[in-house]
């Protein structure tokens, strides 16, 4: 099946949570509301669960987990290389570096499943697990330092990261849960990818770029462009199987996350000029994640 055909459907539910919001007038409470029951209660069950079922020998752990890091510190450097090229203001550069290393989890793992099967998308919830940390960190440091906030605090305060070290932690101690509470995390993560992505559909805006344009396109040619090539080679030079190194170009190559708006907002960043980041990453990445696919299927 065509790759395109493959990655269509998901791109169609974020379609349809724009229509819901934009077209149908479903309010903005209630997509707020879905979108914190995704990211705190949902979205974790899923992350831990994963993560927890997932195979990890102590190889194979340090080669995903080298690939990932080189890919997100790529993403980071040339991110904050925007500075000293374009010379923006420190609330832009602040607010918008994240975007250019941050990933859409919703919809990596809905993706993987769908170019890979169930050994695709435990790839990707492990390469997810190590990056969710790393990225967090890169990414309220920047804006903590811009407005004095507390690194450790905030990170402290992350589901995503709290999910993803204990699920990391239950994994290495060779933990396993109960059949009940099982059961209950995967029903709660079967609604977390479709509601996620209906989530970022209804996120998207296309207003608050105003002076920002410049700054707008580096980070989507980072995102877009930059991260997966550097995916690919990472790959290369590491040896990675054939799917794991489709899915870490998936990974390098998926829009910025819907949470990068909330923690610019929170934490006194450019939230408007973010959320046309993310809603132009999005965009795009319906045409470059199959463009990307594509050219290492027929390489």
């Amino acid at each position: 099946m065509s790759v395109a055909l493959l990655v269509f459907p998901d791109f169609m539910l974020v379609a349809l949570g724009w229509a819901l919001r934009h077209k149908l007038n479903f309010s903005r409470e209630f997509f707020a509301g879905a979108e914190r029951l995704v990211y705190f209660v949902l979205f974790p069950a899923l992350l831990f669960q994963s993560i927890l079922r997932t195979p990890i020998s102590a190889g194979n752990a340090a080669i995903l987990l080298q690939a990932t890091a080189a890919v997100l510190l790529s993403g980071v450097a040339l991110s904050w290389l925007a500075g000293l090229v374009l010379k923006p203001s420190s609330l832009g550069l602040a607010s918008s570096a994240q975007c250019g290393f941050r990933f859409n989890t919703y919809i990596g793992l809905a993706l993987s499943a769908s170019l890979g099967g169930t050994p695709g998308q435990t790839v990707m919830a492990l390469i997810i697990g190590f990056a969710v940390p790393m990225a967090n960190v890169a990414a309220v440091y920047g804006l903590a330092r811009h407005n004095g906030g507390n690194l450790l605090r905030e990170l402290a305060r992350n589901p995503l990261v709290v999910s993803t070290l204990a699920g990391l932690a239950c994994n290495l101690a060779g933990l396993h849960l109960p059949g009940p509470v099982d059961t209950v995390l995967a029903r709660l993560g079967a609604a977390a990818i479709a509601l996620g992505i209906l989530c970022v559909g209804a996120s998207l805006a296309w207003e608050g770029g105003k002076g920002y344009g410049g700054l707008i396109a580096w980070m989507l040619a980072v995102k877009l462009v930059a991260l997966p090539l550097v995916a690919l080679g990472v790959a290369r030079l590491l040896g990675l199987a054939p799917l794991e190194a489709r899915m870490l170009l998936l990974f390098a190559a998926l829009p910025t996350a819907s949470a990068a708006y909330v923690l610019a907002m929170r934490m006194g960043g450019d939230g408007r000029m973010v959320a046309v980041l993310i809603s132009l990453g999005t965009l795009f990445s319906a045409v470059t994640i199959p463009a990307w696919v594509l050219l290492v299927g027929s390489a």
